[in-house]
């Protein structure tokens, strides 16, 4: 029996192949949905030996039964006989193309990142809605603009890059954050992108993954808790997948086309670089964030800055970087809490851990942070 995750898989693969006969985007994906609820039942008792196949001959059909004329379903059966007669299309070629429809230059870059991690990633629109920190029902307003304004647009290579490398960042860290294998998509996708486009920045990208990706199986402890980078068993972490990340970095930043997911790959690398915290080259990783907030200029990127300032120069001139972003950027109290336990306010620092923990965005920094705080008020004396 197909497994929901290898079903996940087969979507943007069918509604590609039902772009590519001319249906548009919007209604090939209502159509999609359609005959995966038929599947359900159908499936149960009468499993199809192939359910790509099957998925790409209902949801056709479901199509053709939502086309609002005879003529409009004539113009598009003509049309899906003449596009097959050029064959079919690998389903990893299926899914970035689709990726790029969903990158069109007709939507803006954020509605672009929504509607990808929708229609390809597998999202739901709540996970969507809490990496853009919006109200969902504000999400699900976005994505139905933006399959309204792909209304009778064809699949092509149109999209733009940096949109699309968008939406990969995004997807890998929805699943380094909970679901591997989503993470592993986006890890093969980004490889393949990079050989189709021969973009330093899609190399870039795939180097953060990977580098980031190494370091997984040292993230959490046995009980399920959140360990620190700092704290991380770096003997657990992955060589070969660090090796391969540094060397595609290298090869990036030699072409001199400098971005920001190759400056974010380099701080990763220095990380994975230092046999243990204390030999972490700091001033290089601040140098690196220089950069990076020349690119971007985020504050999540300068609350990040602050940090690495802190290690690099002492955490009181981390605390002073902090004077200048808004206290309501995520993560920022467990900042401030840990630049102040390193300057020796343990009292202060206890309260902003339990602060920190109570907006904290998941159970498990949550938790290492309520521990934090109780670590720091057992000790006082």
């Amino acid at each position: 029996m197909i497994t929901d995750e290898q079903l996940r898989d087969l979507v943007p693969a069918v509604i590609s192949i039902l772009c590519r006969r001319g249906a548009d985007f919007a209604t090939a994906e209502d159509a999609v949905q359609e005959a995966l609820v038929e599947s359900i039942t159908a499936w149960a008792s009468d499993p199809p030996r192939d359910p790509k196949g099957w998925l790409v001959t209902v949801a056709w059909r479901k199509f053709l039964d939502l086309a609002r004329s005879d003529a409009a379903r004539a113009r598009r059966e003509e049309r899906s006989e003449s596009l097959a007669e050029g064959g079919p299309v690998p389903a990893s070629e299926d899914t970035l193309e689709l990726y790029f429809l969903c990158a069109h230059p007709a939507l803006s870059p954020s509605s672009a990142v929504a509607l990808t991690l929708r229609a390809v990633g597998g999202l739901t629109t709540r996970q969507i809605a809490e990496a853009y920190l919006v109200p969902e029902p504000t999400m699900a307003q976005r994505i139905s603009r933006a399959k309204r304004t792909l209304a009778g647009k064809r699949l092509n290579r149109n999209g733009d890059v940096a949109s699309v490398l968008r939406v990969l960042y995004l997807v890998f860290n929805e699943g380094y954050s909970g679901d591997v294998d989503l993470a592993a998509e986006a890890i093969r996708l980004t490889r393949q992108l990079r050989v189709m486009t021969d973009h330093a920045e899609a190399a870039g990208l795939l180097a953060l993954m990977l580098l980031h990706h190494a370091r997984r199986p040292a993230r959490f402890a046995s009980d399920g808790s959140l360990v620190p980078l700092a704290d991380q068993d770096r003997s657990r972490w992955d060589t070969t997948a660090i090796g391969e990340g540094i060397a595609i970095l290298q090869t990036a930043l030699a072409r001199d086309e400098l971005g920001e997911f190759q400056a974010q790959a380099a701080i990763a690398a220095l990380h994975a670089d230092a046999p243990c915290v204390e030999e972490t080259d700091w001033m290089q990783i601040v140098e690196w964030y220089d950069e990076l907030v020349r690119f971007t200029d985020s504050p999540v990127v300068r609350l990040n800055r602050a940090v690495a300032v802190g290690e690099a120069d002492g955490p009181l001139a981390g605390l002073a970087e902090l004077v200048h972003l808004d206290e309501s950027l995520p993560r920022y109290f467990a900042v401030e809490a840990h630049l102040r336990e390193r300057a020796g306010e343990r009292r202060a620092a206890a309260a902003l851990y339990a602060r920190a923990a109570a907006a904290a965005s998941n159970t498990a920094e949550r938790d290492h942070l309520t521990r934090q705080a109780a670590r720091l008020n057992s000790s006082r004396p």
